[in-house]
């Protein structure tokens, strides 16, 4: 069973000549009293990558190491600054677990793992600590002997320091330690990870580097929306290893993300060739369905429970708490297994792929050289008037079932301007930064009203399943009345935050 450490660590260069007495200046810095000599370890470490080095190259890794205090198989995943994920399998043979192939998936795209560098380390080991005893941070001395597994690979040794906080340290620690270390004329190294180094010394790493991506004319149009198609790409790739492990809002925000990139694709098609991203789009609309079953039980149980949750005791009639909880377990594991059987499958893979080919060769058009002022701002009124058809029949309709219909057709189209305004935002600056803020808030009202509208029907079959049990109905009745009237108060709202999107839309506003 995988379980799940963050790491947060800098690497140095090792210090020049053998006398290290200056060590003792960390005493003093932040809440660190001394240091105290913890021992030698032997580390043997072999660490595993595709042919063309695809976790390596987006800054993840992944090892077998024998020895120290965490023998085991080690998946370690970038995360903002100096810390890193570390997903740890205890030691089995040497085959890959297939959990941590599967966390690895968005990076390798389904390419064979095997050995590619053996790295056998002689690690000196000192520990801060501060004045009760307890460990703040590990400062250690590595020697390192690597060895390539690749066909084509050499041998190197170096030396180098690296600190790593322990536990959830304050990373401030590690400021007043660099500057200690800077004095005695110690630097970062240049190589962020141990496995980076060993494949830049001892393999001919330059050629198996992929061939250099397509970039956009430096500050044209297409420039900014490629800088905003490989955040997106890069951000599903992250997030992939959360939404198979389940952690907290990762199906949420993975969802999102394919919305936004399908969004992009589709209110960029004069910068980007269709032909190429449509079907790129369909795929990432199918994702977008999968995950959707997961996320909108999520949203529809958290509205349910904490309904139920706030009523006074009294008006909770029957079984109502069992029978919900029924209902949630049937279709939470349902939504679950959707998403996980949508990343095991065929198309997600072709989709990374799809993905990875749009990232590093984008088919630009002509218009991808044009200024973001005109090519940009054309794309943005494009969505502006599709939402403006959609929202006024919406608006002009009288309250019922087809007009929820349509305000929920709107919200999409809301949602594609605000992606849009998005990626045009670093080249437009205030005026489609306002027009994204008063497009959000349409997108919030219309949404509220849609949640409300489906948990009224949610609660209707749940009225129906508790009448034909014999249950009372009057809880479920309650509920669904105060949904209805939260809707109400929604369509009510939306005229007024529309007509505020619609000013922030003017086409003299954007053309600043």
């Amino acid at each position: 069973m995988a379980y799940s450490t963050r790491e947060t660590e800098r690497k140095y260069a090792a210090p020049v000549g053998d006398d290290v007495s200056w060590l003792r200046e960390l005493s003093g810095v932040d809440t660190v009293a001394s240091l105290a000599e913890v021992g030698i370890q032997e580390l043997d470490a072999v660490y595993y990558d595709t042919d063309d080095l695809r976790l390596t190259r987006t800054s993840a890794s992944l090892r077998r190491r024998t020895g120290g205090t965490d023998s085991g198989w080690h998946l370690k995943l970038p995360l903002p600054g100096d810390s890193r994920e570390e997903i740890r399998v205890p030691l089995s043979s040497e085959n890959v677990p297939e959990e941590l192939r599967d966390l690895a998936v968005s990076r390798t795209r389904g390419a064979a793992l095997r050995p590619v560098m053996r790295i056998r380390s002689t690690r000196s080991v000192r520990h801060l600590l501060d004045a009760e005893g307890d460990v703040l941070a590990e400062l250690s001395m590595d020697v390192v002997d690597a060895d390539a597994l690749l066909d084509d690979g050499g041998h190197a040794m170096w030396t180098e320091m690296e600190v790593e906080l322990a536990g959830d340290g304050d990373p401030a620690l590690l400021d007043g330690i660099e500057k200690v270390l800077r004095k005695n004329g110690v630097d970062r190294a240049q190589s962020p990870a141990k496995v980076v180094r060993a494949l830049a010394e001892t393999t001919p790493f330059l050629d198996r580097t992929p061939d250099a991506r397509i970039e956009g004319t430096p500050g044209s149009a297409g420039a900014h929306v490629l800088a905003y198609v490989d955040q997106l790409v890069d951000a599903l790739t992250d997030l992939d290893p959360a939404v198979r492990r389940d952690t907290p809002d990762a199906v949420h925000r993975m969802r999102t993300t394919a919305r936004r990139l399908r969004g992009c694709l589709r209110s960029y098609r004069s910068v980007l060739d269709r032909e190429v991203t449509d079907p790129i789009r369909r795929d990432l609309k199918w994702l977008a369905g999968e995950l959707g079953v997961e996320r909108d039980h999520e949203v529809l149980r958290e509205r349910l429970t904490s309904g139920v949750r706030e009523l006074p005791g009294e008006l909770v009639l029957g079984p109502v708490n069992a029978r919900l909880q029924a209902w949630d377990a049937a279709r939470r594991a349902e939504g679950r297994r959707r998403t996980l059987d949508a990343l095991a499958s065929p198309r997600y893979l072709k989709l990374l792929e799809k993905l990875k080919l749009l990232a590093d060769g984008p088919p630009l058009r002509t218009k991808a050289a044009g200024k973001p002022e005109k090519v940009l701002v054309k794309a943005l009124l494009k969505e502006y008037d599709r939402l403006v058809q959609r929202m006024d029949r919406a608006l002009d309709m009288p309250s019922g079932p087809e007009r929820d219909t349509r305000i929920h057709n709107a919200r999409k189209a809301a949602k594609r301007l605000r992606y849009a305004a998005e990626a045009a935002r670093p080249a437009l600056g205030k005026p489609v930064r306002r027009l994204g803020k008063r497009v959000k808030d349409v997108q919030k009202v219309s949404g509220a009203q849609h949640d409300s509208v489906v948990t009224c029907e949610t609660l209707r079959r749940l009225a129906v399943s508790a009448h034909a049990a014999g249950e009372s109905g009057f809880t479920w009745g309650l509920l669904h009345g105060q949904e209805r009237a939260a809707a109400g108060a929604r369509e009510r709202q939306l005229p007024e935050v529309w007509a505020r999107a619609r000013v922030a839309a003017r086409r003299k506003a954007l053309r600043r």
